[in-house]
């Protein structure tokens, strides 16, 4: 699965989801669940570390919590991208990508 068909994906799940719970999505929401999300996944990063009391979970649920913070991450950014029409294989081509040790120039820098 691509990019876009991911974000697809997430689009119908987050939609629907709003619309069962009555949600309006703007250009906030979409900023202020992204940040919610990086919470947890500190959080569950915090426990797994061992930097925060775990809560009694045990190490696998830990470990689960973990990938799955990892994925809302993801699929909240793939949210706000969509939101304001940006272009993330685009954009992450442009701003990393060129710095590919393949691509780089002699003179060291990536494409500007």
């Amino acid at each position: 699965m691509d990019l876009r068909q991911l974000a697809d994906e997430v689009e119908a799940v987050s939609d629907a989801y709003a619309l069962r719970h009555g949600i309006t999505r703007d250009a906030t929401w979409f900023l202020l669940k992204l940040q919610e999300e990086v919470g947890e996944l500190t959080q569950v990063f915090l426990m797994r570390a061992g930097q925060a009391r775990d809560k009694g979970y045990s190490r696998e649920e830990l470990e689960s919590g973990f990938r799955s913070e990892l994925a809302d991450v993801l699929s909240h950014v793939l949210l706000m991208a969509r939101h304001h029409g940006v272009d993330l294989e685009a954009e992450v081509a442009r701003k990393w990508l060129s710095w590919h040790p393949d691509r780089l120039s002699p003179q060291g820098g990536g494409e500007e």
